[in-house]
């Protein structure tokens, strides 16, 4: 009886030590990304890198590759056909 409260005791110690080495430093990452959202400082921060990334964006000659290019001039003429009817 005390070798199976022994086994159970040290497996239920290594699932958590797994857990915790594995999922649970994800779900912390997750966490503090989320929780920087939620502060006045975090939200700062997020809309300065939306303006630099924006700033980068309007530096570029041409958004879009070749192939990009095609899809949506396909994508659009499609749904301009759709509504005439």
């Amino acid at each position: 009886m005390r070798t199976f409260i022994y086994k159970t005791i040290i497996t239920a110690v290594l699932i958590i030590l797994v857990f915790e080495i594995t999922i649970g430093r994800k779900f912390d990452q997750i966490n503090s990304k989320v929780e920087s959202f939620f502060t006045k400082e975090g939200r700062k921060e997020a809309v300065i890198n939306l303006k630099k990334e924006i700033k980068k964006a309007n530096e570029k000659e041409n958004y879009l590759n070749e192939e990009e290019r095609e899809l949506l001039r396909n994508f659009i003429l499609k749904i301009q056909k759709e509504l005439n009817l």
